[in-house]
């Protein structure tokens, strides 16, 4: 079992920046690939950006150059790095952690993100 908690979210203004952080607990050893997640009011939850063990990483075209994922496996911390804000970027953000062995996917609870214009 892999638990998960985001913390960071809050009220930005336009061009602002946030940084969200997810704290990975239970077997989070086990844990092969993370991701964020998004999901405005009306809207189905997208892919934010996404990580790997070895670092590798992808953007939704929506946020590349803007945000920046990153994990410290030290902390079993995954972190998303949000810069140059926008309205749009307004959502309930998600972290998400799949762990190969068990082919399972864990969430948490979310985080809210809201960029006023």
């Amino acid at each position: 079992q892999v638990q998960l908690v985001e913390s960071g979210g809050g009220l930005v203004q336009a061009g602002g920046s946030l940084r969200l952080s997810c704290v990975a607990s239970g077997s989070s050893f086990s844990i092969n690939v993370m991701h964020w997640y998004r999901q405005a009011p009306g809207k189905q939850r997208e892919l934010v950006a996404g990580i790997t063990t070895d670092d590798s990483t992808n953007y939704a075209d929506s946020v590349r150059g803007r945000f920046t994922i990153s994990r410290d496996y030290a902390k079993n911390t995954l972190y998303l790095q949000m810069n140059s804000l926008k309205p749009e970027d307004t959502a309930v953000y998600y972290c998400n952690a799949f762990v190969v062995r068990s082919s399972r996917y864990y969430w948490g609870q979310g985080t809210q993100v809201t960029v006023s214009s």
